[in-house]
């Protein structure tokens, strides 16, 4: 946004009518249901399958069934993942909940697996009406009217494109971005209520229980809170007390909810348990009784009491969960880092993303940066800065945790939307008053692009030597020959007696799926027992391959020839078990399965000793 605009316009020309509290139904619905249509119309038409492409989606399926067979409410282990014992996931109840009602409900109706599609349909899509609303509030306590507009319009252009809104994605980041569109909206609140704020408190405690990408922007409420209170004294006591209540009880109701009574004294990293539980209770209660008991006091004693109370939660987290401070993937044993995680997309750092495909990083960094700067020139001239300074310090950090890993960007550019919605109503409102002003109208349609990720997204793709993949085939190949990951491809493998199957990491939640077989290998972290031990059996020489199939119970290998994990274990060791299954050269202990000699997905069964 240029300095030259006010010049060309009185400032009062550019301030936002008055604020009319509260966002209508009628637009909510109106957004919402476009956004909607947008999404089925994109999805269904083409879809092959009813469950998302990510790994996560399929793995969700398998978990809510298991529920829904009988699992245990608080048991969220995958007894059919990983080695003899199976894999304890991180993922919280709270997410399988509303889907299996979905599934248990229509399955009144229908078979399950129509039950399953309706309620995989439903549930993500959904997702966009919390969304919506949360970015229109938050627009609209900013902004005014045009600016709830703008924002809505830019915040379902970016739903619409992000394939987690998208019938099939039941993974929990489409409700983490809901609860972070919530909490902002409410933080926004130009009255500083207490209510509204006891409402941020609660979605925080749950963005805490459902999973812990969303920890650092917790972290960043919570400090934005405190910060308030220091500044505003008295006049923000009642909200910064219920904040800190609200979000006290919530954790605490969502560790009893979902944590055994058995791992009541675990502490992970990873999910809640007692570290995060602690802690968020602890940073709760603390903020609660700080204002309450200082809420009244001079700054200099509201900075000396929140001081203390910053140092006794410090203390705190040192003492309880030291290990929580860095990245839980940090521990992951090399070959892990090697052969799976360098290859996930959304574990890659903005320089390492830069190195793999440097065309693709606009769509990830550049509103949110834009974004920042505009809040940045927005604070500097006093233009609503207490609000602007809170959307900040949320872009700011997710911006952060985006440039160390790229997964932090769809809330940075999802948060981006308020203020670069803002910007675009002063600009139109500028060129409508000045029709012939050229350089306002060229600021207009700049700002209005540079915020939607999917024109960065798509001018990158268009670039020289880029790769150009922004629609993928997911279910099929280039040829339209069904992919390793597809229900005809595994059929063979369901008709076999349950037993253990071996294959590269992305097979596994498929396996899971449509077999009953047990899978050794599958893409998360608390699986690397099993992970490993699948890399070893193919990068191992196929002698060496036998003891590690024998000794994992292995009755099944199944082999891609198409998987880029495949191939890097291949060219790591030209002399492994999957370097001679690619020429052709099958050990004599792997007994091929009748039809998939040809197949993309290749079948053996392990003979008996």
């Amino acid at each position: 946004m240029s300095e030259s605009l006010p010049a060309a316009l009185p400032l009062a020309q550019l301030q936002t009518p008055p604020h009319k509290e509260g966002l209508t139904l009628r637009v909510l619905a109106f957004y919402s249901l476009a956004a909607i249509l947008l999404l089925l119309a994109l999805k269904l038409p083409f879809a092959t399958d009813y469950v998302g492409s990510d790994n996560d989606d399929v793995m969700r399926l398998v978990m809510v069934r298991d529920l829904l067979s009988g699992q245990g409410w608080f048991d969220t282990t995958q007894y059919r993942l990983g080695l003899a014992g199976g894999t304890p996931m991180h993922w919280s109840r709270f997410v399988d909940l509303p889907i299996a009602n979905l599934i248990s409900f229509f399955s009144l109706f229908a078979d399950q697996r129509q039950a399953e599609a309706i309620a995989l349909t439903i549930w993500p899509v959904l997702l966009t009406v919390p969304v919506l609303w949360g970015m229109g509030l938050a627009a609209f306590r900013l902004g005014g009217t045009m600016a709830m507009h703008a924002a809505l319009l830019l915040t379902a252009i970016f739903v619409v494109s992000l394939n987690r809104f998208q019938p099939g994605s039941i993974d929990h980041h489409n409700v983490q971005l809901a609860l972070i569109a919530g909490i902002t909206a409410m933080l926004l609140d130009p009255q500083r209520r207490a209510r509204d704020h006891a409402v941020a408190g609660v979605l925080a405690g749950l963005a805490i229980a459902i999973g812990v990408e969303t920890t650092p922007l917790i972290g960043a409420v919570c400090l934005i809170v405190a910060l308030r209170w220091l500044w505003l004294g008295a006049d923000f006591r009642a909200a910064a007390a219920a904040f800190g209540l609200a979000l006290a009880l919530t954790v605490t109701v969502s560790f009893f909810a979902t944590v055994a009574p058995a791992h009541y004294s675990q502490v992970t990293c990873d999910s809640l348990s007692y570290g995060f539980y602690a802690l968020a209770t602890l940073g709760g209660g603390v903020l609660f009784l700080t204002v309450s008991l200082a809420g009244g006091q001079p700054f200099g004693r509201r900075l000396a009491a929140l001081a203390g109370a910053g140092l006794v939660i410090a203390v705190s987290v040192l003492a309880i969960a030291p290990g929580c401070l860095g990245n839980p993937l940090d521990t992951l044993d090399p070959l892990l880092k090697t052969f799976w995680l360098s290859g996930i997309v959304e574990a890659q750092s903005v320089l390492a993303q830069f190195r793999l495909e440097p065309a693709s990083v606009g769509a990830f960094y550049a509103p949110g940066l834009t974004a920042m700067l505009v809040c940045l020139w927005r604070i500097r001239r006093g233009q609503a800065a207490e609000a602007h300074g809170t959307i900040l310090v949320l872009l700011a950090v997710a911006f952060a945790v985006a440039l160390l890993q790229i997964r932090g960007a769809i809330f940075s550019n999802m948060l981006s939307t308020v203020p670069l919605g803002y910007a675009i109503a002063d600009l139109r409102r500028a060129a409508n008053a000045a029709p012939k002003n050229f350089k306002v109208a060229l600021a207009f349609i700049g700002l209005t692009l540079a915020s939607v990720p999917a024109s960065w997204a798509l001018a990158g793709a268009l670039l020289p030597g880029s790769s150009q993949d922004l629609l993928r085939v997911e279910f099929t190949d280039a040829s339209g020959i069904p992919s390793c990951t597809a229900e005809t491809s595994i059929a063979p493998l369901a008709a076999e007696p349950a037993g253990v199957v071996s294959g590269a990491s992305d097979l596994g939640a498929p396996i899971l799926r449509y077999t009953r077989h047990r899978a050794l290998s599958g893409p998360y972290h608390r699986n690397q027992g099993g992970m490993l031990t699948e890399l070893h059996i193919g990068l191992s020489n196929p002698h060496q391959a036998e003891a590690f199939i024998r000794g994992a119970g292995v009755t099944l290998l199944a082999f891609c020839e198409n998987d880029t994990q495949v191939h890097m274990v291949a060219k790591a060791e030209p002399e492994g078990l999957y370097a001679d299954l690619l020429k052709g050269k099958v050990p004599a202990y792997l007994e091929p399965m009748a039809g998939t000699e040809r197949a993309l997905l290749r079948l053996y069964r392990v003979r008996p000793e």
